[in-house]
């Protein structure tokens, strides 16, 4: 059973930082595509991140480029967004999400149909 599980929210000033955490369980990690997706309070899911394991390509959305980076740790199966310089927009409910697909490309890294497995969330509220 494939099991997906974040960790890592909180509370944060604008401007600090948060490293969240998604340990996978159950599929072979290195050979799926994953992101990290988050909702804000009434506004819809957005895609912020895909991560390839085989190549390790990245595609990042304009809001959060330059501020937050994904990095894989293969031995833990655990994927990691590290998020720099947050800002009171950046408030939402984080998700890990893996894919059916292998490696992220243009047509599939921001669609939340292109991933089978999600994690519950993790919350982060960053205070101005």
């Amino acid at each position: 059973r494939v099991q997906v599980v974040e960790s890592g929210g909180g509370l944060v000033q604008a401007g600090g930082s948060l490293n969240l955490s998604c340990t996978i369980s159950g599929l072979d990690f290195d050979e799926h595509a994953m992101g990290w997706f988050r909702q804000a309070p009434g506004k819809e899911r957005e895609a912020i991140m895909c991560n390839s394991g085989f190549d390790d390509t990245t595609y990042v959305a304009t809001s959060v480029k330059g501020r937050f980076t994904a990095s894989r740790d293969s031995p833990k199966t655990t994927l990691f967004l590290q998020m720099n310089n947050l800002e009171p927009e950046d408030t939402a409910a984080y998700y890990c999400a893996v894919s059916h697909y292998s490696h992220c490309s243009p047509d599939m890294w921001n669609q939340e149909e292109k991933y089978r497995y999600w994690g519950h969330g993790t919350q982060v509220a960053v205070s101005s």
